[in-house]
């Protein structure tokens, strides 16, 4: 019969607590000061009267030790609360916000620490010294990786009168915090103007003139098909009008995002899941400003979040919510459990563009196929990020049959990319494998590409 893993826990509970929360410790100002107590003791022995001196200023030393311990004020006259911002972007700068208050007459000096995740920039400790009242402390850190956290604890030591011995405890401090995705890429286009779509300083495909939806009469100019002219809008105006029309709007656009194995390998300090999930809450962005629905399918073995289709941006904080703290799994990844998901979801043409790794593509061998029959109903844009070994390798100097062997294998690698892009075109399925700092721009100019041609 075993015995439960928590009885040897209780054993040393009194301990951990003791040492966590009622633990005193020297300062450096006592250290420093009995190792002064060496040479005194051996200067006394040269003059003559060491054993007095030694004895003198140890006890001396002790007495003030013991009304230093005495005088350090208790954990109750102290509390702490702090505030964090709601939400931050991987990377950005994080204000911190902490209140220490001291209810005691008596002034401490403080060194503070906050109980920060591993993931985020670590902090440099907080000294000062705190009167009787209040003092608004702040300091700021950064997070490495996305999700939720949350941040139960500070620790404090305090001094006593005399600066000898210093009390440690931790106090309770609860706050959470959600860090989201580089959304900068997002707010760069969200704020820009509808015709001239700047996403992250670089300017995109033009929106066509062209299209079936009445949108607007202006004044016509040169470029313009003499077809659009409004005649009766030029009568009344006396100068030339023409009808502006613009893509159908209310389309639906699919984005289905692998979180599989593959995805997790890291690309320039970023996983591919980071830079695809950039990439795509961008073009969700970029479709829900055009008047396009927007839905969510987060899969890996298994399905791990879908969202229906929604349109307005509203809905793009929707899908950020739902997505910002999903992570790559170990596992080997499903899209053909995904798409059989999304068929049975969503009846409705729409245009899946999928998130994933070239690899997944070629050994996937049902996917093929299953894309072949799903064709017909969706519009599909199969996405990868480029390999930059396997470009390198490409292109290595052969100094020996090594390097020959290897390059001839990342060519070899190469060629079954190319071909499988090559037959989904063949299918009418466009696939892109590009760089990773291409892919947000490759993607949204693509979907405006197939919005101007009305082949959704």
């Amino acid at each position: 019969m075993t015995t439960s893993s928590t009885k040897p826990w209780r054993r040393f509970r009194y301990l951990a607590d003791f040492l966590r929360d009622r633990f005193v410790l020297p300062t450096r100002r006592l250290l420093w000061l009995m190792l002064l107590g060496v040479p005194l003791a051996m200067l006394g022995f040269v003059l003559g009267f060491g054993y007095a001196l030694f004895w003198i200023y140890n006890g001396l030393l002790l007495a003030a030790s013991a009304i230093d311990w005495l005088t350090i004020p208790k954990k109750k006259q102290l509390s702490l609360s702090g505030q964090l911002p709601a939400q931050a972007d991987i990377g950005q700068s994080i204000p911190v916000q902490l209140e220490l208050v001291n209810a005691g007459e008596q002034a401490i000096r403080y060194e503070l620490i906050d109980d920060l995740p591993y993931s985020f920039e670590e902090m440099t400790p907080i000294r000062g010294t705190l009167e009787k009242g209040w003092k608004q402390l702040g300091y700021t850190t950064r997070a490495a990786e996305r999700g939720r956290y949350e941040l139960r604890w500070a620790y404090v030591r305090w001094q006593g009168r005399i600066g000898l011995w210093q009390r440690q405890s931790r106090f309770a401090c609860e706050r959470s915090i959600r860090i989201y995705p580089d959304l900068s890429q997002v707010r760069g286009y969200l704020a820009s103007l509808q015709e001239s779509l700047i996403v992250d300083g670089t300017k995109l495909l033009r929106r066509a003139r062209t299209g079936s939806d009445f949108h607007a009469i202006r004044e016509y100019v040169p470029d313009d098909d003499p077809r659009t002219i409004n005649w009766s809008a030029s009568a009344r105006s006396r100068r030339l009008m023409a009808n502006q029309y613009r893509p159908e709007q209310g389309k639906v656009v699919t984005i289905m995002l692998d979180c599989g194995r593959l995805m997790g390998v890291e690309l320039d300090g970023k996983t591919r899941l980071d830079t695809s999930l950039e990439a795509a809450l961008t073009l969700a962005a970029v479709a829900l400003k055009q008047g396009d629905q927007v839905a969510l399918l987060v899969y890996s073995h298994e399905i791990k979040t879908y969202v229906p289709p929604g349109k307005g941006l509203a809905h793009l904080h929707t899908l950020i919510s739902a997505v910002y703290d999903v992570r790559s799994e170990f596992v080997e990844s499903d899209p053909v459990k995904a798409l059989t998901y999304l068929h049975q979801q969503q009846k409705r043409r729409s245009l899946i563009v999928l998130f994933s790794d070239m690899e997944n593509y070629l050994l996937e061998d049902q996917m093929s196929g299953y894309l072949w029959r799903l064709r017909r109903s969706h519009l599909f844009l199969l996405l990868s990020l480029a390999d930059p070994l396997l470009h390198a390798w490409n292109s290595v100097e052969t100094k020996n049959s090594r390097h020959a062997f290897v390059k001839a294998l990342a060519q070899r690698f190469q060629l079954d990319r190319k071909g499988f892009q090559q037959k989904m075109t063949g299918a009418g399925i466009q696939v892109l494998d590009v760089p990773a700092d291409q892919l947000t721009l490759q993607v949204v100019n693509t979907y405006l590409e197939i919005k101007s041609r009305e082949a959704l």
